[in-house]
């Protein structure tokens, strides 16, 4: 499954634009831009899984760097600081990993 069989590639194109800028990364505009606030419980957990590139059922922290990419190719890479705040966002238990769940907070 792609992301843009769940979100409208226009959606994400203008959401990662938005945020092309080093250190401008904010997950709930992010999240809200790309439609992820209008999503069911069960699309946002099929968005968590195509972010979850090594399907261990949990996005570890190098994961969340490359959060922009996982919607699209030409998205950049977030920051050691950008990455901290949305791995805090959705880190429930302080595992140092979002699960599925954990997602649902951050947008």
């Amino acid at each position: 499954m792609a992301m843009t069989d769940l979100l409208s590639a226009e959606d994400i194109k203008k959401a990662v634009g938005a945020f092309s800028a080093a250190e401008s990364f904010n997950y709930k505009k992010f999240f809200e831009m790309v439609g992820l606030k209008k999503k069911s419980p069960e699309d946002v957990k099929k968005v968590f899984h195509i972010l979850d590139k090594d399907q261990s059922g949990f996005i570890e922290e190098e994961e969340l760097k490359f959060v922009l990419k996982g919607f699209t190719p030409e998205g950049r890479d977030l920051s050691d600081k950008e990455t901290k705040a949305l791995l805090a966002a959705g880190d429930k238990d302080g595992d140092g990993k979002i699960g599925a769940d954990g997602l649902l907070y951050t947008h």
